[in-house]
């Protein structure tokens, strides 16, 4: 960010952005399996059912920082999270002018904990005993410091989607792990929204290529889906559960937008379970996490 401000031309067509995510599932796998399976990371999704649910438990604990991954041991794993989130606080948001250090701090550990749900400013604004601007300021920072990352709601009337309340995900779990002092050690009841997050970041990777932007949907009513894809115009609800689903069960919110959309198609990523089955002319896929991240899997 420094740098970007010190740079007064905005240098239209004469530049390229790249922006460097922390280490992917993919490579993360790729890591763990110590290359074995370099350029064939497929065929150990396929083969690997267990693997790569227990893969998948340890990303969602410990995240992709590259420090972190090469550590061996959970103590070194926690030392490492540690410098980089107080270098983060200490030194670089200190140094972009941050003077409220603790409430900064505390602004961070309620976004980690309301990962996927709704975020309001009022509300973070009384709770944190800040001014609603300053929460907005800290939270721009954060985005485009690239800790977290807003998904704003979908909706064909463009003023309703920029005036609701977005929701946030980490870009990373084990820095959202480290700041609610869980990193390691995440209790149950946070595997379904770690879950959400990693489905996130793996739709990121493929909008960079893919499609238009993700959003979610949410109702007055009480109707939600974690996700909507826009692919070349057309719509794609996807719901992250993680769970081992005993039947094909699609939940009467992906109905509800279903009856209000037509989808063609609609995903329910979940752990284990695959089927496909038609709700009026829209096909429900239940997909396993290892398909999902396969690199050859297409969300149309």
């Amino acid at each position: 960010m420094e740098l970007r401000e010190k740079i007064h031309e905005s240098l239209m067509g004469r530049k390229r952005v790249f922006e460097l995510p922390t280490v992917s599932f993919r490579e993360f796998t790729n890591y763990a399996t110590e290359y074995r399976y370099d350029g064939r990371l497929d065929e150990f999704y396929s083969a690997e059912k267990v693997g790569v649910l227990s893969l998948l438990a340890d990303y969602m604990n410990f995240g992709g920082y590259p420090r972190v991954v090469i550590e061996a041991a959970q103590m070194e794993k926690a030392r490492a999270i540690d410098e980089i989130f107080q270098s983060y606080v200490d030194k670089d948001i200190r140094f972009l002018g941050v003077e409220k250090i603790e409430a900064f701090k505390d602004l961070l550990r309620l976004l980690a904990s309301q990962i996927g749900n709704v975020v309001n400013i009022a509300e973070l604004s009384n709770t944190l005993g800040l001014s609603a601007a300053t929460v907005k300021n800290y939270l721009w920072y954060i985005e485009h410091t690239f800790i977290a990352a807003k998904v704003s709601p979908y909706s064909r009337n463009v003023r309703k989607e920029i005036s609701h309340s977005p929701v946030w995900y980490f870009t990373d779990c084990g820095l959202r792990n480290r700041a609610l002092n869980i990193f390691g050690n995440v209790p149950p009841r946070d595997e379904g929204f770690l879950f959400e997050n990693v489905v996130f970041s793996l739709l990121k990777e493929k909008s960079r290529e893919a499609f238009g932007g993700i959003r979610f949907w949410r109702t007055i009513s009480g109707a939600e889906v974690d996700f909507v894809a826009e692919i070349g115009g057309a719509l794609v609800p996807i719901e992250a559960k993680y769970r081992s689903l005993p039947r094909p069960t699609v939940s009467r919110s992906m109905r509800s937008f279903i009856g209000k959309y037509s989808p063609s198609r609609a995903l329910i990523v979940n752990k284990d379970f695959s089927h496909d089955l038609s709700v009026g002319k829209t096909k429900v896929s239940f997909i396993p996490f290892r398909e999902f991240v396969r690199s050859d899997f297409q969300l149309e």
